[in-house]
């Protein structure tokens, strides 16, 4: 049974000591369970100076510009049938990106330790698994309360959006980025479309940010947003802004990214996951320069320069009427495509090197060595997951090793899955194949991750890894 924070006695007793409660800071809530707000607006008030709760992420922007909190308790899922976690981690990035000092903590029935892993990269504090126990909650929420407070006083209040130097463009050696920095250093002055294609991992944010770093725009902002990601139903007040009264719970205007770049740069990441009906919003929107906020009948002028980014054959999109022609060309004015990992062999472990003595000091670990078979077996690994695959093993080499020097054990490279094609076991032999054997898996099952990994004989977390992998 849970016990008291104070006397230790049985978790009832909590009230007899709210004397002894430090009341400071603010919490907001994001839960869509009425039953849970209630509950959390009883019990934590004793312990924060001022609580709000929100029904859904519908307000969160504007909440979080007017109630200025130092914890947001984020539910992962706002809708029944969808249980992916992709909301969550969603407005994760989002709530980082436009308020770092705030500390996220996310809620989720669904205890997975690789969403909980990719969350908290994201940036969260912490992960709270429902139900929860009042005391594990309440210690979690008070230390990322008191962490966001000292940060506060320490620092101010933190730059919003992409900090300078937090991520650097590595070129490497390969023909193939010799060819991209010369034409970035051609674009990036001037104020061109560019659409940058690319695998999972490659580093097209990074690319992206590299351009707004050199062009006359990086004093201003560069807003970035997931496209693919966000809800259908928000597209356009998170785009385009909406104005008070637009909607239910719409109780303020909200300014949307077309709006926050302005004079700066727009990011639009997983362009091509945009549903069709949606894309004609966005063309109208890039093809006058100007956006009306949902609800309002004014037109608000922007000036941005638009960068875009997909893992997808747009071209493939168009032709099978799934992305518009004229959307697709009106982006395309130059066109960057990354290589994957696996053709600029000549990098892997100049890049290794670099995670090696980023995540030693993030780690406080004393910075390892590759010896020869890591070094080999970096060099034949085929990085399904380019970059980011790479960095995620030389991360976890760092934090599992003891010794200083790493070996191709210390790597743990994935093998290629023994996977189940209608209950019979299958080696899968190439990446490709596993690909195609969870897609198939995933459409299947409706999207149910339960019974996916099932058909697939694998555990939740392991398929939760490949379709992470896959950008499923």
């Amino acid at each position: 049974m849970a016990r008291c924070l104070y006397c230790r006695k049985e978790k009832k007793c909590v009230t007899l000591h709210a004397d002894m409660v430090s009341r400071t800071g603010k919490i907001l809530i994001v839960d869509d369970n009425a039953g849970i707000r209630k509950a959390l607006e009883i019990l934590l008030p004793m312990y924060f100076k001022e609580v709000k709760t929100l029904p859904s992420p519908a307000m969160l922007v504007t909440t979080l510009e007017q109630f200025c909190p130092d914890v947001v308790l984020l539910d992962m899922n706002f809708k029944t049938s969808i249980n992916t976690g992709n909301e969550g981690l969603y407005w994760t990035t989002q709530l980082k990106k436009m308020a770092p000092e705030v500390e996220v903590v996310l809620f989720t029935a669904y205890a997975d330790i690789q969403l909980a892993v990719e969350g908290m990269k994201r940036g969260a504090f912490d992960f709270i698994v429902k139900p929860w126990e009042n005391e594990r909650l309440i210690a979690v929420l008070t230390e990322a309360r008191d962490k966001a407070r000292k940060a506060l006083k320490r620092d101010g209040r933190q730059k919003s959006g992409l900090e300078s130097g937090e991520y650097a463009m590595f070129w490497g050696n390969s023909p193939a980025m010799n060819t991209i920095r010369r034409t970035l250093d051609k674009i990036a002055p001037t104020d061109a479309t560019v659409l940058i294609t690319g695998e999972n991992g490659t580093g097209k944010d990074v690319l992206a940010q590299e351009i707004h770093a050199q062009s006359h725009r990086s004093g201003k902002a560069m807003v970035a947003v997931d496209a693919g990601a966000i809800p259908e139903t928000l597209f356009e007040s998170e785009l385009f802004g909406h104005v008070k009264g637009a909607f239910t719970d719409a109780h303020s205007d909200h300014v949307g990214k077309f709006e926050q770049a302005d004079g700066g740069t727009l990011f639009l990441d997983e362009i091509g996951n945009i549903p069709l009906h949606l894309q004609a919003k966005l063309l109208r929107a890039i093809q006058n320069r100007s956006i009306v906020r949902v609800g309002g009948t004014e037109a608000h002028p922007v000036n941005i320069r638009l960068i875009c980014a997909t893992n997808m054959n747009l071209e493939e999109l168009v032709r099978e009427g799934r992305f518009r022609e004229d959307l697709y060309y009106r982006i395309n004015t130059v066109h960057i495509a990354l290589p994957p990992l696996r053709e600029r062999k000549e990098d892997i472990v100049p890049l290794a090197e670099i995670f090696l003595s980023r995540f030693a000091e993030k780690y406080h670990r004393t910075r390892g060595m590759l010896d020869e078979s890591a070094i080999r077996a970096l060099k034949n690994h085929s990085w399904g997951g380019n970059i980011r695959e790479l960095q995620n093993c030389v991360e976890k080499a760092i934090i599992m090793t003891e010794g200083n020097i790493l070996s191709e054990k210390d790597m743990q490279l994935d093998q290629p899955l023994i996977l189940k094609t209608y209950g019979t076991p299958v080696r899968v032999l190439s990446e490709a194949d596993e690909e195609r054997m969870v897609r198939d898996a995933m459409q299947r099952t409706g999207g149910n991750i339960s019974a996916a990994a099932k058909l697939l004989g694998v555990s939740r977390p392991t398929l939760y890894a490949k379709l992470k992998k896959y950008g499923l």
